[in-house]
């Protein structure tokens, strides 16, 4: 997962998302403690999942690194479905802040300038720039698709002041450090 994906993902929670053994149950919770479903959903054996929450001594196994991201990839898409939904909803009407560290730097009509470098940027973007990136990953965009996105709305916001200067500046966003975003 890219860090613009991740920020975004960090930003629909509240809460930290399960690791290591309360991933596995909070699986069985959501699957009403039933270990064939878990491993339905996981694609493996019912047996290596009793294995897992067994609580006989001597018997209890940890999942390894494969069964570990399944199970990552599996909690990450059940937790907290209604606070995401709402936060989404939230951030598609107010907007967000969008703080990151990347490179960034634009190119004038008559000529390009320097370089783009590396600044820190903290900027608030309107939720009407909220909805394309939440569209653009609800039809299966890439990290680099959404990384477009935002430095549209970084540039439409800090270098052509919301549309009333600098028409047909081009903006480059590129080598993300980290992106947080901060939802009203």
């Amino acid at each position: 997962m890219g860090e613009i994906v991740s920020g975004r993902e960090r930003a629909l929670l509240t809460r930290p998302v399960p690791t290591r053994d309360a991933a596995v149950r909070f699986l069985l919770q959501a699957e009403k403690g039933s270990t064939k479903n878990v491993a339905v959903l996981l694609g493996i054996s019912q047996r290596t999942v009793q294995r897992w929450v067994t609580t006989r001594p001597g018997t209890r196994r940890n999942p390894g690194a494969v069964h570990a991201g399944l199970i990552d990839v599996a909690v990450r898409a059940r937790w907290q479905p209604r606070v995401r939904a709402r936060r989404r909803a939230r951030a598609e009407v107010d907007g967000f802040v969008l703080h990151t560290r990347a490179r960034f730097g634009f190119a004038a009509p008559a000529g390009p300038s320097d370089d783009p470098r590396v600044r820190l940027i903290t900027q608030y973007l309107p939720g009407e720039v909220a909805r394309e990136p939440f569209a653009a990953r609800d039809a299966g965009a890439g990290e680099q698709q959404q990384m477009v996105i935002l430095a549209r709305a970084v540039g439409h916001a800090c270098f052509r002041d919301t549309g009333l200067r600098a028409h047909g500046l081009g903006i480059a966003f590129t080598d993300v450090e980290f992106a947080d975003f901060s939802i009203g």
